[in-house]
């Protein structure tokens, strides 16, 4: 701490330069913080994923239906323990812009199968009772204001010409894992079945499947395949966890992309930083001549370079990683349902402040270096 008035007297030396220095590694942080967080939100899906569960699709993609009567058929092989099937529905509320996920289910069964979703009874059973009814996710229902009891109209043009269905909200439910869906909106099979075209009737998007044993996952899953092998709809089946990952794969490589974005992010701010710190150092080799004159070490002179450093990156990471935590909720709020919450968790907090420290480390160790190993006599040529 006896240092502390020196490194701060040269740390605003040149004022313009530092708000500059400090400004890109707050820049910096903030980028990290916002790629790691999307990253976070692409991945959670198989983080979340039950290790017990396995999803059945066509073989061909999800856009193409199944047989609403392989449900029976996959319930009868040993091991299952129940299934259920969803749909997707594909509305809009109000307008284009107000979208999020709805699914067509199965009342029947989604609770023995999605236990995690958490929707209290007397909501549930108004729920199978009404072949009108709704549920929403939590998150939806705060984002659009609606409450139990409330009628909601949804449009659609999946499925023939644009048409308005409408939908009684009889409950809200929350997702009991941490990071979980809370975005989604739940209407009846029955009551879909049986106001879409023929091509879409007695149809299931997927099956979702829970297992007495999640080791016999592979088995089941090569019987069902096995099954409805050479049929007119052959299936692929894969663990839930498999299925969260194929279906991010279908953006790209977005793992790979953002870990890129982030490398060279912190390339250029370790150049910018370390080129800053040498131009500092240049600028007062007399006086670290003089230092070293009147007794300073040159581990001291080296402390001082690398301390100046450490506080830009800290300063400036600290700043970078305050602004994260004031965008992320905005930005979260912004993409209305199309990714899973964006969670700004203490582990990237930790590790974007550890790596602009290391960065601050790295961009003063050179010059530092530099700077110690400066002799005396030619450092004061200067003076």
């Amino acid at each position: 701490m006896r240092f502390r008035g020196l490194i701060f007297a040269n740390l605003f030396r040149k004022k313009v330069r530092l708000i500059l220095t400090i400004g890109s590694f707050a820049v910096a942080l903030f980028l990290f913080a916002f790629l790691a967080v999307v990253r976070s939100a692409f991945s959670r899906g198989a983080e979340v994923a039950g290790a017990d569960r396995l999803i059945t699709t066509n073989r061909i993609g999800l856009i193409q239906t199944l047989p609403i009567s392989y449900q029976d058929r996959i319930a009868a092989i040993p091991g299952v323990k129940a299934v259920t099937q969803n749909h997707w529905f594909g509305g809009v509320y109000q307008d284009e812009k107000n979208f999020f996920v709805q699914f067509v289910i199965d009342p029947d069964n989604m609770r023995k199968v999605m236990n995690e979703f958490v929707v209290p009874d007397d909501q549930w059973a108004n729920f199978l009772k009404d072949r009108q009814g709704a549920v929403v996710g939590v998150k939806t229902a705060e984002r659009f204001g609606w409450k139990i009891g409330d009628r909601i109209p949804i449009k659609n043009s999946l499925y023939g010409p644009t048409k308005t269905w409408e939908f009684n909200l009889d409950g809200i439910y929350h997702n009991s894992r941490p990071g979980g869906d809370e975005n989604q909106f739940w209407i009846q099979w029955k009551y879909f079945d049986e106001n879409v075209p023929a091509f879409a009737k007695s149809t299931a998007g997927w099956y979702v499947l829970k297992l007495d044993n999640p080791d016999d996952a592979a088995r089941v899953g090569k019987a069902i395949d096995t099954m409805f092998a050479n049929s007119s709809a052959e299936t692929k089946t894969e663990t839930e966890s498999a299925f969260a990952i194929g279906f991010i794969k279908q953006f790209g490589n977005i793992e790979f992309l953002i870990e890129s974005i982030g490398v060279v992010v912190f390339f250029t701010l370790l150049l910018v930083t370390g080129n800053t710190m040498a131009i500092s150092v240049r600028e007062r080799i007399s006086e670290l001549g003089v230092l070293k004159a009147i007794g300073y070490s040159d581990r001291a002179v080296l402390f001082f370079v690398l301390a100046e450093s450490l506080v830009i990156a800290l300063i400036g990471g600290l700043a970078g990683l305050g602004l994260a935590l004031l965008a992320v909720p905005v930005l979260g709020a912004k993409l209305n349902g199309l990714l899973p919450s964006l969670v700004l968790s203490p582990a990237i907090l930790s590790l974007g402040l550890g790596v602009a420290l290391l960065v601050g480390a790295v961009s003063g160790l050179l010059p530092g270096i530099g700077a110690m190993r400066m002799r005396v006599v030619n450092a004061l040529r200067r003076v």
